[in-house]
């Protein structure tokens, strides 16, 4: 699959995590090409702060293949990952990092700090803003839609 192909993937998790009431957030992790697992935010239904839509797709990669290290694996998230994703990416070994839209609130890979360029035991590569506004649209879609309700 094309790196296009992917993002649209983890968009389309993204949806799905907006259907279900929740923050439009998909993540897909993929080796060679190929999608190994997948990740949706799930925090509202899952009553978890831990829910996030990268930790998913970790915990499902890491099952698939058998081991908490997945080098040679790529990530790919509609928004920027924030302190706990980030953490998580970087001792995942994931090798690189593609998201779509820049979270200035909490973002952790440029935005409001870069964990990657600590000195920590593995550095992710990172491609921000890939797809970026339809992943941003996503989001601001699903907040606007949130206000006309109340």
């Amino acid at each position: 699959m094309t790196t296009t192909e992917l993002m649209q993937a983890a968009i389309a998790q993204a949806k799905l995590a907006a259907l279900e009431g929740e923050v439009p957030v998909g993540a897909v992790i993929a080796r060679d090409g190929e999608i190994i697992a997948v990740g949706r935010n799930r925090r509202e239904k899952g009553k978890n702060a831990l829910y996030h839509a990268e930790i998913e797709a970790i915990d499902n990669a890491c099952k698939a293949l058998g081991g908490w290290r997945l080098p040679n694996c790529e990530l790919f998230v509609t928004l920027e990952p924030c302190p706990m994703c980030a953490g998580a990416i970087i001792n995942s070994r994931i090798a690189k990092v593609t998201f779509g839209a820049y979270d200035y609130k909490a973002g952790s890979v440029g935005s409001v700090t870069d964990l990657f360029s600590l000195p920590y035991n593995h550095k992710p590569a990172v491609c921000g803003g890939f797809m970026e506004q339809e992943c941003a649209a996503l989001l601001s879609d699903f907040f606007k839609n949130l206000r006309k309700k109340k």
